[in-house]
């Protein structure tokens, strides 16, 4: 059985002395929760990109002008539970020191391209080659197929040259499919450069690392693909979704689409 002061005898006052309680504490009504827009908004976006951290979703929100501060979606993101888990590194021996990439200064300046390997359902192995713009960070192809040699590399460099131009150094590693003969005529026909890392020196080609971390982390390794068709429709989808709508934090938040086009009389 409870007692409210006034069946007591007791005023408010009296009463709150007696129990040692602020009257400020005892007249206290909850406030409306102001954030129940935001955080079902956040809840939404964190489970439609569920590899996105708080600072991407909050250039999300914040696109929509839901959000200013970013203190604010981190708080709201912990308290709601979205918090990713961290996947372990291997430490790995460096044999030298990590050299410092230039960054060009316009489109089309300089290409990486680099391959992702996944697995269908059935276990049948199938690759992915990424062409980066290292400027605008757009990535203007991913070709995906059983089999890539040096003769398919130069098709999509071909079909790139109908739509966007050519550029004028691509960076690559030292695979069979880059350095052999196909690509190496093609490139003094065209007069590109082909710049080869240096063996086992990944960080040479940081920029298409880079790419492809983002595209295993958010594509190849949050679907199952039930056939290679499959895959090219899936991996095609978030191409376009990296270009055109996914913020990208060393653009200022802009997409690579969007940076490409503020920049476009560079």
């Amino acid at each position: 059985m409870s007692y409210s002061a006034e069946s007591l005898g007791l005023s408010i006052r009296k009463a709150c002395l007696l129990v040692g309680l602020c009257r400020s504490s005892y007249s206290y009504q909850p406030k409306p929760d102001g954030d129940a827009s935001i955080r079902q908004r956040l809840r939404e976006l964190a489970q439609q990109r569920r590899r996105f951290g708080s600072p991407q979703l909050h250039l999300l929100l914040r696109r929509e002008g839901l959000v200013i501060n970013h203190k604010r979606t981190e708080r709201l993101y912990r308290e709601e539970g979205l918090s990713l888990r961290r996947r372990g590194r291997r430490r790995k021996r460096t044999a030298g020191a990590r050299i410092n990439l230039p960054v060009p200064q316009r489109p089309n300046q300089r290409w990486s391209m680099d391959f992702a390997t996944d697995t269908i359902v059935t276990g049948r192995r199938f690759r992915a080659l990424a062409v980066i713009d290292d400027y605008s960070r757009e990535c203007p192809a991913i070709e995906v197929d059983t089999s890539l040699g040096g003769v398919r590399v130069v098709d999509v460099l071909d079909r790139l040259a109908d739509t966007r131009g050519l550029p004028e150094v691509i960076t690559m590693d030292n695979g069979p499919e880059f350095a052999g003969r196909a690509l190496d005529e093609w490139a003094y026909r065209r007069g590109v450069k082909l710049n080869f890392i240096r063996p086992g020196k990944p960080i040479d080609n940081a920029f298409a690392e880079s790419f492809i971390g983002r595209l295993r982390d958010e594509c190849l390794n949050d679907n199952w693909f039930m056939s290679l068709r499959h895959a090219r429709d899936v991996i095609e989808t978030w191409r376009l979704d990296y270009n055109d709508f996914r913020p990208h934090s060393s653009l200022a938040g802009l997409t690579p689409r969007e940076f490409a086009a503020s920049n476009a009389g560079l």
